[in-house]
C-alpha cells in the first residue's frame, strides 16, 4: 500500500507526487488520460511559486525553458493607460516565467514516479487507517488502497470528493477565442499586453520560441464553426493593430470560464487541491498557481504525517483556511478582470479607460503587479519570505 495515492497526472498532481517521493515517501500517481494533454491555457508561473520551488532545483528547470516577462501594458484605443511593473517588486523573481504547461508539466515531474495511464477512479472510501479507491483501467474493474490519497485531477476529479451540486458555482456568459502565433519584430517583445477597447479585450503573452499567445473576447452567441472562430479572431488582431499576427490565424480555440470554491479541502485521509478544488477564470492567471502552491504547501505536512504516524492537525487546519482565503482572493480578481474586459458603449468605455490610467499610476500601480503576481496569496508573503532568506 504507497503512503500517498494522487489521483490526477497534470502539473499540480505530478508537483505533488515529486515533492513527496523526494521526501522518501512511497507515491502512486493515477491518471485517467493516456497521454498528457497537448494544449492548455495555463502559461504564466508567478514569483511566489518560483521561489517555493527554488530548493528542490524545478526552477532551474523552469526558467532554462521559459521567456521572462518583466512588465505588461495596459492599452486603449491604440493610447497607453499604464504599466504595470513586475520588475519594481523586489522578489527574488521580478517576472512572470511563461512556457507551454506541457514544458511546466516536464520540469515539475522530474522527481515524480510515473503515472499509471489509462486508470479511471470511480469512487474513494476514506476510513480511520486508510482510504480505498475503486478505479476502472481498460475492461478491468479493481479497489486498491493507499494511506492517504489527494484528489488533483481538475474539475474532472471534483465529485470524488463533493456530492453533486454541493459546491456553488458560477458560469460566467463570456466566451473567449485563443492561438499562439509567430511573435512578430516589435519594441514590446517581453512585454504582456493588454487591450481594453469598446469591443472587449485582447490580451497578448510573449511565449519562448517567437511566440505570443493571443486571447480575445469573443460573443456568447457566435457561430462555433471553426472558420467562422478564426475569422472573428483575425477581426479582433486588425482591430487593434495586430496584422502580422491576424494574418498567421489559421484556427482558434474557444472557451468560457466558471468559478467553484470549495471551503473545505480534507476529509480525513482524502484532501483535495488545485481545480479540483477551487477553479477560477484564467483571465488574470492565476489558476494554475493556486493548485501549485496548495501542493507546495501540503507535501511536508503529509510527509510529516507518515514518518509520525499521526495526522499534524492544527498545521493541516492552517494549510486549508490559507488555501481557501487564497482561491477565494484570486476569484474575486478573476471576476474583476473578466468584468473589466466586456464590450462597452462608447462613454462607459472612456470612463473605464480614465480609472485605469488613474489606477495604474504613481502608487496604485504597485498594488495592480503585486496582485497581478499573487502578492495577495496568503502564503506568498511566507514562501518569499523564505526565499529571500536563502
Amino acid at each position: 500500500m504507497p503512503d500517498v495515492a494522487v489521483v490526477g497526472a497534470g502539473p499540480v498532481g505530478m508537483l505533488l507526487a515529486g515533492e513527496l517521493a523526494r521526501r522518501g515517501l512511497d507515491v502512486e500517481v493515477l491518471e485517467r488520460r493516456l497521454a498528457p494533454g497537448a494544449g492548455s491555457r495555463a502559461i504564466g508561473v508567478h514569483a511566489p511559486v518560483l521561489a517555493a520551488l527554488e530548493p528542490s532545483g524545478r526552477t532551474e528547470a523552469l526558467l532554462a525553458e521559459a521567456h521572462r516577462v518583466p512588465r505588461g501594458e495596459a492599452r486603449s484605443d491604440g493610447r497607453l493607460l499604464g504599466t504595470v511593473r513586475f520588475d519594481r517588486l523586489g522578489t527574488r523573481f521580478p517576472f512572470v516565467a511563461t512556457l507551454p504547461q506541457s514544458a511546466t508539466e516536464a520540469a515539475l515531474a522530474a522527481d515524480a514516479p510515473a503515472p499509471l495511464r489509462g486508470v479511471e477512479v470511480a469512487r474513494v472510501s476514506p476510513d480511520a487507517a486508510s482510504v480505498r479507491l475503486t478505479a476502472v483501467r481498460g475492461a478491468e474493474r479493481f479497489e486498491t488502497d493507499a494511506a492517504i490519497v489527494v484528489v488533483a485531477g481538475g474539475a474532472a476529479g471534483r465529485e470524488l470528493v463533493y456530492r453533486t451540486g454541493a459546491l456553488a458555482r458560477h458560469d460566467y456568459r463570456d466566451r473567449y477565442l485563443m492561438a499562439d502565433l509567430p511573435r512578430a519584430a516589435r519594441g514590446d517583445g517581453d512585454t504582456a499586453v493588454v487591450h481594453l477597447d469598446a469591443a472587449g479585450v485582447l490580451e497578448s503573452f510573449p511565449l519562448p520560441g517567437g511566440i505570443r499567445r493571443f486571447v480575445a473576447w469573443d460573443a456568447p452567441d457566435g457561430d462555433p464553426d471553426p472558420a467562422a472562430r478564426a475569422a472573428r479572431l483575425r477581426s479582433a488582431l486588425r482591430f487593434r493593430g495586430e496584422t502580422a499576427a491576424a494574418d498567421a490565424v489559421t484556427g482558434a480555440t474557444a472557451f468560457g470560464v466558471r468559478r467553484v470554491i470549495a471551503p473545505r479541502l480534507r476529509r480525513g485521509r482524502l484532501l483535495v487541491i488545485g481545480d479540483a478544488a477551487h477553479e477560477v477564470s484564467p483571465i488574470g492567471g492565476q489558476g494554475m498557481n493556486l493548485g501549485l502552491l496548495d501542493a507546495i504547501r501540503l507535501a511536508p505536512l503529509l510527509a510529516e504525517w507518515v514518518r509520525s504516524g499521526d495526522a499534524p492537525e492544527p498545521e493541516l487546519r492552517r494549510w486549508e483556511r490559507a488555501r481557501v482565503a487564497s482561491a477565494r482572493t484570486a476569484a474575486r480578481l478573476a471576476a474583476a478582470n473578466t468584468a473589466l474586459g466586456r464590450p462597452l458603449p462608447s462613454a462607459a468605455h472612456e470612463a473605464r479607460a480614465l480609472a485605469l490610467r488613474v489606477a495604474l499610476g504613481p502608487g496604485l500601480g504597485r498594488v495592480f503587479a503585486r496582485a497581478y503576481a499573487m502578492g495577495f496569496d496568503a502564503d506568498a508573503r511566507a514562501v518569499i519570505r523564505r526565499a529571500r532568506d536563502r
